[in-house]
């Protein structure tokens, strides 16, 4: 059997205190940026759906470690499924304790359409700092850019620039990589210079605002194809117009 492919979402947002409600709205934003998706099931011990009586009471009950347990769609045959993971101040940008969103589709039309309302769902939600999606066997080749010993040479695929982990990243506000799209607040963009209407006029014809005063910015048309020459032009570009990003930028 080949792999399902997906799109993978994340975004990084501040730590979340007690039963905060961000859990809940960040999973309601994505409930009504895709038409019809219900994520009203939680994945027995063997993986299989368990209807959710009562979602959302649930989903507050058992927010734990700064996160909250996966819940799906129920559809073994089309996924969705979402959840929330705390992150240690130890190992984040700027040495705060943050909350993570992390979601996925499966890649097809439907779930493309979609993506950029579900990550601004997601990200508005979770009043997060930044966020991005990436079709998983990108994200998967991305992650190498990740510079892991600043003691030891490092050569990222593809000619891409080395990134520095999340806790040398002086800011949460300050992303730690680009995605196929990018959900930037206005604190994050505000960090990396965007936009500038000189700089940035291919950018921001398909860029929007967000209800908080953030932003929606999509590198290609399409999904990030790393084959795809134009796709990786566009994508070292951005590095290049945006140092900051992945704490390459001296502070």
């Amino acid at each position: 059997m080949t792999r399902r492919r997906t799109l993978i979402f994340i975004v990084y947002a501040p730590a979340l205190l007690g039963n905060d409600r961000r859990a809940l709205n960040s999973v309601h934003g994505m409930e009504k940026a895709l038409p019809g998706l219900r994520l009203e099931w939680r994945l027995s011990e063997g993986g299989r759906p368990i209807a959710l009586s009562q979602r959302d009471a649930w989903l507050v009950e058992s927010i734990e470690d700064g996160g909250f347990p996966l819940v799906c769609n129920g559809d073994e045959s089309y996924p969705v499924t979402v959840w929330g993971m705390g992150r240690s101040g130890l190992f984040s940008a700027g040495g705060q304790d943050q909350f993570e969103v992390h979601a996925k589709l499966p890649l097809g039309e439907p779930a493309i359409t979609a993506a950029a309302n579900v990550l601004e769902g997601m990200a508005e939600g979770a009043c997060a700092f930044w966020g991005r999606v990436l079709p998983n066997g990108v994200a998967a080749e991305m992650a190498q850019q990740v510079r892991h010993s600043v003691d030891q040479p490092h050569a990222p695929p593809r000619g891409l620039p080395a990134l520095n982990l999340p806790s040398h990243i002086r800011s949460p506000a300050i992303p730690h990589h680009l995605g196929w799209l990018n959900y930037w607040s206005a604190a994050a963009a505000d960090a990396i210079g965007f936009p500038d209407p000189a700089r940035d006029a291919d950018l921001l014809s398909r860029s929007r605002r967000t209800a908080s005063g953030g932003w929606v910015v999509q590198l290609t048309d399409a999904p990030l194809d790393l084959d795809n020459p134009a796709h990786l032009d566009a994508l070292k570009r951005a590095y290049e117009r945006f140092p900051e990003i992945g704490g390459r930028a001296a502070s």
